[in-house]
């Protein structure tokens, strides 16, 4: 394995609390060390004057679509899209065809990310087998076979009594139920927020009440049981004001949301974009204001794509019937950098924090960060470069994207896997 000096670089580590400019020295996978004016003329030198370099980038919700939908995405595709956007280690989520609920599919998913090689790919379980929230799934097999944790994402549990066994189960294991905290009954399938927008539109609505009220009750079961509950792609205001309090109250709680969450709010829908139609919906102003606060005081813990790849026939369908989803992963650093960063938002620290050292913490890796004698897991991203987003940029086998033909900013240029470079940014 031959050894990499990347020069001159911003680098932002939140696990030690470093962001200064350093040179980083890698051998054999490892970083050997990080210092000024670092020199190994053996070394393959990059040079990252004017970039950033983090630790590797990790996504808690993704959708990978294999098996069953080869079609949309398959875990080669989905990898090397997720290595362009940064991402070194990706945790899929089960609505499959079949589901995540049995070890064949674990150990099939482990052995076909190994034959790709790119980034990481951590599956996880189902709750309940086949997703139909009855019966509860083998915890203990799936995780012997290397589930990071259990979701029934795509629907809640909605059996109070099933939802409250499954905290107390994964308690036995402490690995986190990964909740999509959506009452159907309420949301009947709405197909944007439920709001002012939706009424002068004319299209159903989903109101905000609708995983608010889910949110409450997984807290409540989450605090009577003491089970480590982690709520997928908060988007509401009140859904944040019951996390924030629950985690005063000492409720093992995480979270996580989307970029798209905290960038569109949902005017972006009177465009009747099939590619803004996702699950749960783009809000309000006033809820992406909330979601933007919730990430800076804390209560977010996390940011993750919910990467959702869809075929273009599907999406060009009217949009009443066009599936729920955007692709996430290569667009993901550009949303963060143009509403985060550039508007002052939140300090780069902050952001990278809730991509690596967080999400990490959550599925208890040992990774997230840079230091001396780590495993390498390096992304460097340009901050400031501007790039128009096309069918051919894009890696993902799909490219349900709202910003096809828009020039957006912020690119990841080059990611380290295990101390190889997997991805290279060409000019």
């Amino acid at each position: 394995m031959s050894s990499i000096l990347i020069k001159k670089t911003r680098v932002i580590d939140p696990a030690s609390k470093l962001d200064a400019e350093r040179d980083i020295l890698i051998r054999d996978g490892k970083v050997a060390k990080i210092g000024k004016e670092i020199r190994d003329r053996k070394a393959r030198a990059i040079n990252a004057k004017g970039m950033i370099a983090t630790p590797g980038l990790i996504d808690l919700h993704c959708h990978l679509r294999d098996p069953g939908r080869p079609d949309e995405e398959t875990i080669e595709s989905g990898s090397q899209s997720a290595v362009a956007g940064g991402f070194t280690s990706i945790c899929c989520m089960p609505n499959t065809e079949p589901p995540i609920d049995n070890e064949g599919i674990v150990n099939y998913i482990y052995k076909e990310a190994a034959r790709v090689g790119l980034c990481k790919v951590f599956p996880i379980g189902t709750i309940t087998k086949g997703r139909f929230g009855k019966e509860l799934s083998e915890f203990g097999e799936l995780l012997n076979a290397g589930a990071k944790g259990f979701s029934d994402d795509g629907d809640s549990v909605s059996d109070n009594n099933v939802f409250r066994h499954a905290l107390e189960y994964s308690k036995v294991f402490d690995v986190p139920i990964f909740e999509h905290p959506i009452d159907n009954s309420l949301a009947q399938y709405g197909l944007m927020n439920e709001g002012v927008v939706s009424t002068r539109l004319g299209l159903k609505g989903s109101p905000a009440i609708a995983e608010e009220v889910t949110v409450a009750r997984d807290l409540m079961l989450a605090k009577f049981t003491g089970a480590r509950l982690h709520l997928c792609h908060i988007s509401t205001k009140g859904a944040v004001e019951l996390i924030r309090k629950a985690k005063k109250q000492g409720v093992r709680v995480t979270c996580e949301t989307c970029p798209h969450y905290f960038f569109f709010n949902d005017d972006v829908l009177e465009s009747f974009d099939a590619n803004y139609k996702v699950n749960p919906p783009i809000r309000s102003e006033e809820d992406r204001q909330a979601i933007i606060q919730g990430l800076k005081d804390g209560t977010i813990d996390c940011i993750a794509t919910d990467h959702a790849p869809h075929c273009q026939a599907e999406k060009e369908l009217e949009f009443a019937s066009a599936p729920y989803g955007m692709i996430g992963f290569e667009t993901a650093i550009s949303m963060i950098v143009m509403e985060l960063i550039d508007k002052q938002k939140m300090s780069w620290l902050d952001v990278i924090s809730k991509l690596t050292v967080n999400p990490a913490e959550i599925i208890q890796e040992k990774t997230g960060s840079i230091s001396p004698g780590t495993a390498v897991n390096i992304t460097l991203i340009a901050p400031g470069k501007k790039w128009t987003v096309t069918e051919d940029e894009i890696r993902s086998g799909s490219k349900n994207t709202p910003f096809l033909g828009k020039e957006i900013k912020g690119r990841v240029t080059n990611v380290i896997v295990r101390g190889s470079v997997k991805y290279s940014l060409k000019d």
